[in-house]
């Protein structure tokens, strides 16, 4: 019998149990717990008294996973964070439940099977269903937890980040399975080896990105954090929208001298790149403060500036627009004669740091927290840019790196080389710089194409079109300007031609299995299968099964 106090115990061990996954992400960054961290939270599901209590603790799970995974966004949400985590932790109530029903009591033959296919489609689910912007983003991905395991990269460029997922959800269904069912033993060992097996496949025999022969030699320029400067988020030209009018125009004045100082910052870092034979330079998000249409003194600097490296500056302008309403966060190319026309305007928005989703109704986060006080202007579409050399590069602003589809996109439409801008600057003594990085890698292995992450504050970081790094990171400490060789490549990957099938066979398999379901539901003279159910004890310990 269950009693009251066994249930908030339980409940407290779902919530920790569905926290722990964290700990394989950076910065922890314990890359091999991912195999292992799954496995508490299925144990404590498979022993789920009914489903009802399943559904519950899948979904105090799930929020303990969101919160410790974004925990470094409490400075800018505060409380808000808990309620988001208890909306998205209904995602993984489905999943709870196929833990339950598969791996429940004693399963061996096709039920251990299917469990080791559907549930980590099941898990797969809910990571598509969180991955739609307006419920904040693919950020936290299981998979993304293997961004510095190479064989883990090259299954990346077969199906992206999603068949890394489903390959390590499946490990720790094989692990509870050798665990806590002997009987299963034989299809859990297989399911390991199955794993082993098509990874060492992919590694061995999947052809590698061929290179071209060519090298872009990009600098990344980090100016560092600011005294009272502005946070990429909120930005210099929204500080201070709310409030009275002194101390509007104080915050806003503020604002101005720290953009400016950050400003003359990179411009001198910049100019140390003279003589060095750089393609490119790459400032982060919100490096310029102003729109320069509206500010031709700060263009004409850039592009002397330009004229003096003897390379086009990849800048992010972050400021209301001169000719049309709104403020937006716009990827601006500049050369020698100033801006080259190509802009591209950032798609895909923070939620809460750059817009507020329903503002009408939710608009007190913006009191609570650091949330946006006026929503920033969504852009049309993607945008390649040409070099002079003709290399053809494809710029992302801020989270859009988390997305597969976006850097996708890019390279479909012809990117030799994917560019993030980017500021943590507000999270800078977080996991959060870190975490942001380290999503570069993915999209390098993901794509075949190198892959540069520029920010203000770091961590910069650059990668190679396999996914591995090239040259040293530039931690949250450092200001200055590093040079990275980039070798080019071509030809295209697996993910880059089919997209997510991984997420288009879990659907499938899923929706069959309720097809199954259904129609032996339906069947008639036969009952509907009961949920399977851990043994119950008799008063004597002897094991009653359902049914008999």
């Amino acid at each position: 019998m269950v009693t009251e106090r066994t249930r908030w115990w339980r409940a407290a061990g779902a919530v920790a149990a569905g926290a722990l996954p964290c700990l394989a992400f950076p910065a922890p960054a314990l890359w091999w717990f991912a195999y292992v961290a799954l496995v508490p939270w299925m144990l404590l599901l498979r022993s789920a008294p009914t489903g009802r209590r399943a559904a519950l603790e899948g979904w105090l799970g799930g929020a303990g996973f969101i919160v410790a995974v974004h925990h470094w966004l409490l400075p800018s949400l505060h409380v808000f964070l808990l309620p988001v985590a208890l909306l998205l932790g209904v995602l993984w109530i489905p999943w709870a439940l196929l833990v339950r029903e598969l791996l429940g009591g004693a399963p061996h033959g096709w039920r251990a099977a299917a469990a080791l296919v559907l549930v980590p489609a099941g898990w797969l689910l809910s990571e598509l269903a969180r991955s739609w912007q307006g419920l904040g983003g693919p950020w936290g991905l299981l998979g993304a937890s293997q961004w510095q395991v190479p064989p883990a990269l090259r299954l990346a460029s077969v199906g992206g980040v999603w068949l890394v997922s489903l390959l390590v959800v499946a490990v720790n269904c094989a692990l509870v399975l050798l665990v806590a069912v002997p009987r299963a033993r034989v299809p859990a060992v297989a399911a390991v080896a199955g794993c082993a097996v098509l990874t060492g496949v992919v590694w061995l025999w999947l052809p590698r990105p061929e290179a071209s022969g060519g090298v872009l030699r990009v600098a990344v320029v980090q100016p560092g954090l600011m005294a009272d400067g502005p946070d990429g988020a909120s930005g210099p030209t929204t500080a201070g929208t709310t409030g009275t009018t002194g101390t509007t125009a104080t915050a806003a004045a503020a604002a101005a001298d720290a953009a400016q100082r950050r400003f003359d910052a990179q411009e001198r870092l910049t100019g140390t790149l003279v003589g060095r034979r750089v393609d490119l330079v790459v400032w982060g998000e919100s490096s310029v403060g102003a729109d320069l249409a509206a500010r031709p003194d700060l263009s004409r600097r850039l592009a002397a500036l330009s004229a003096r490296v003897g390379a086009p500056l990849l800048v992010n302008v972050d400021a209301r627009r001169s000719d049309r309403p709104g403020i937006y966060k716009s990827s601006v190319l500049v050369g020698p004669q100033g801006p080259t026309g190509e802009r591209y305007d950032k798609m895909r928005l923070v939620p809460f740091g750059e817009y507020v989703p329903a503002r009408a109704v939710l608009g007190w986060a913006t009191s609570v927290g650091k949330a946006a006080g006026e929503d920033r202007m969504r852009g049309p579409a993607p945008v390649v840019m040409g070099l002079p050399d003709g290399t053809r590069i494809g710029p992302l602003v801020c989270f859009e790196s988390a997305f597969p589809d976006m850097s996708r996109e890019l390279t479909r439409m012809g990117a030799a080389v994917l560019v993030a801008q980017s500021s943590t600057s507000t999270f800078q003594r977080s996991w959060a710089p870190a975490q942001h990085a380290s999503l570069g890698a993915l999209r390098a292995a993901e794509n075949g194409r190198p892959f540069v992450h520029a920010t203000l504050t770091g961590v910069s970081a650059v990668y190679g079109p396999s996914g591995g790094r090239i040259g040293p990171a530039l931690s949250t400490s450092a200001s200055t300007a590093a040079v990275y060789e980039l070798p080019l490549a071509r030809g295209t990957t697996l993910f880059v031609r089919f997209g997510n099938w991984p997420g288009g066979a879990a659907v499938l398999a899923l929706a069959a299995y309720c097809a199954l379901r259904g129609a032996r539901a339906v069947r008639p003279g036969r009952p509907a299968p009961e949920p399977s159910a851990p043994p119950a004890r008799t008063v004597r310990g002897s094991a009653a099964r359902p049914g008999r």
